[in-house]
């Protein structure tokens, strides 16, 4: 695994370099200023000395963490990371020198006359500030990875609600099923085994197609039960998005257990809006009654909350429509 402490973000240099031409713009201009000379002109020279001290920065520490370190004990991270952060500053300061001198920019005597000192000098500068930007990054990157696994082991914990609760209502129909048809108990039996063995995916975010496929078994296998009367209608075509694990499956289970009328087909139906990105789960079974969420629905809302700061909404109480607003997550562009 990638050590977070090796793990710098094209943002954080960009953080850098701001930081790096700013200090190094106002540093230099206060000391032209206090020696008497223009302070515009030792303006130029600490912005190119603060863009070519991190451009340096970016090379050596990039090829560092990239290709060096991964490789050696760490006992060696701490003197290559002092001897690259010190080359830097010292490459840094030359090259900003001479490209000073080149176009004429009016320098401190002293960078004429002890140009390698003052390079020695920034570089040890260089080293002490990236020493503080080491430590900001590393903790910043510590603090990203507890919350990804608090996040991850909530996750874990909300699924593992999600199989039992399936489980318990697939059991009770089977059980029903033994004393009326054999048959049709094994073939429930079956279809429970299929459609465990397709959820079995480790993801919590996987394609609509799956999770369509997954909700198909479902509803077959509740039709076993219903006798086939429960219809599932698909608007065509869906986007290639991907939807938390067991959604539009838990929110079609929902329809059937407290829309479904004896004697009476009842008709599920998914739609998709795209410019809104959300999804529509709606069926013609009982009015709701009750706008609270039982722990299932309960359990969605967290789960979209975590993984795409989504929501979900009774859109319509009287013919039962659930809309799962899909938030921002990352997996969700059309590919």
């Amino acid at each position: 695994m990638y050590d977070i402490a090796l793990r710098i973000k094209p943002f954080d240099w960009l953080y850098i370099l701001l930081i790096g031409v700013v200090f190094a713009t106002l540093l230099s201009s206060l000391g032209y200023v206090l020696l008497g000379r223009e302070w515009l002109q030792g303006a130029y020279f600490g912005a190119m000395l603060g863009f070519s001290i991190t451009l340096f920065s970016l090379v050596f520490i990039t090829y560092m963490n990239h290709t060096i370190l991964p490789k050696i004990s760490k006992i060696f991270w701490l003197p290559l990371a002092v001897f690259f952060s010190f080359l830097s500053g010292f490459l840094g300061t030359l090259l900003s020198t001479a490209v000073a001198e080149l176009l004429q920019v009016d320098l401190i005597p002293l960078f004429h006359t002890h140009h390698m000192h003052i390079a020695i000098a920034v570089g040890l500068l260089t080293y002490i500030v990236g020493a503080l930007l080491y430590r900001f990054v590393k903790m910043r990157n510590e603090k990203e990875e507890v919350d990804h696994h608090y996040v991850q082991s909530r996750l874990r914990s909300l699924e593992t609600q999600l199989n039992p609760h399936f489980l318990f209502n697939a059991l009770n129909s089977i059980a029903e099923l033994i004393h009326q048809d054999q048959d049709k108990a094994e073939a429930a039996i079956l279809k429970v085994s299929t459609f465990l063995r397709n959820t079995m995916d480790e993801k919590a975010l996987i394609p609509l197609s799956d999770e369509l496929r997954n909700v198909r078994d479902y509803v077959e296998l509740e039709n076993i039960r219903f006798s086939g009367m429960i219809q599932l209608h698909i608007e065509e075509p869906l986007p290639r998005i991907e939807v938390p694990k067991f959604s539009i499956q838990l929110l079609v289970e929902n329809a059937i257990k407290h829309g479904f009328i004896a004697k009476r087909t009842l008709n599920i139906s998914l739609s998709y809006d795209q410019a809104e990105n959300r999804l529509t789960v709606q069926n013609d079974g009982k009015p709701l009654k009750s706008t609270t969420f039982g722990t299932g629905l309960t359990n969605l809302a967290q789960r979209l909350k975590l993984l795409c700061k989504g929501t979900i909404e009774i859109t319509n109480k009287e013919k039962p429509a659930f809309t799962l607003y899909l938030g921002d997550c990352d997996e969700n562009t059309d590919r």
